[in-house]
């Protein structure tokens, strides 16, 4: 993985959001990812690592900042991004066919909810979404009950996978397999290592927040994170 400074780019008044730009070429245009981001507000820049490790495997990675702390809970913004990423994909070299949602922490449970929710838009509707290291059975901000309500209720109208760390003592696993036993269809990635380290992160008790991990093992870990949002946009096999 090359580390290069993605471009920021406005996608509401004010709020901003990274384009990941693919370093691997693919054939025609990328395959796109827009991937939210956890409880800290305006955190895009923690899952830097993870989007250029997903960039270097052909993918369009898009990564807005969000506020989960607005009266909202981050509603409008997430929305907002969403419907920039779907109008505005093709313009920086992504196609809209391949789009997958996904998020991380707080950030997959709206991620989950939004991609399978009935009332959702067909022009909003990825491709697939991705939870990583979430938790399914609150309401989400987005559509204002829980994935695990709705989901129990009909099968889901796209591809689900999830990813949960062994280690994680901040989300549990058993709160990704509550998800697994309402949605058996959906594919399960486990890895060992905790809640930072899913995304290519550690946790700094110092900072208060994630910051890019350097220990080998937890790299080689988000890897897998990357290569799993790759297959789920049909990079990979």
């Amino acid at each position: 993985m090359t580390s290069t400074r993605p471009e920021a780019v406005p996608y509401a008044d004010g709020r901003l959001l990274d384009v990941h730009r693919p370093s691997a070429a693919t054939p025609g245009p990328a395959p796109v990812v827009l991937l939210w981001h956890g409880s800290g507000p305006d955190e895009r820049d923690v899952l830097h690592t993870l989007a250029q490790e997903a960039a270097g495997l052909g993918l369009l990675v898009l990564v807005p900042d969000w506020r989960p702390d607005r009266e909202d809970g981050g509603r409008a913004d997430l929305l907002a991004s969403l419907a920039f990423a779907r109008r505005n994909a093709a313009a920086y070299g992504g196609d809209p066919a391949r789009f997958v949602l996904a998020g991380w922490s707080l950030g997959g449970r709206e991620a989950i909810a939004v991609a399978t929710h009935p009332d959702t838009p067909a022009e909003l509707r990825p491709t697939a979404a991705v939870g990583i290291a979430s938790a399914y059975g609150r309401p989400a901000a987005t559509t204002g009950d829980s994935p695990l309500d709705h989901l129990a209720k009909g099968p889901s109208p796209v591809p689900i996978r999830l990813v949960l760390g062994t280690a994680d003592e901040v989300v549990p696993a058993e709160l990704t397999h509550r998800l697994l036993a309402v949605v058996p269809t959906a594919e399960l990635l486990e890895l060992p290592t905790d809640h930072a380290g899913v995304v290519m992160t550690t946790y700094s008790p110092e900072a208060r927040r994630c910051l890019p991990a350097t220990d080998p093992a937890t790299l080689a870990a988000g890897r897998r994170t990357a290569a799993l949002l790759a297959r789920t946009a049909g990079i990979l096999p």
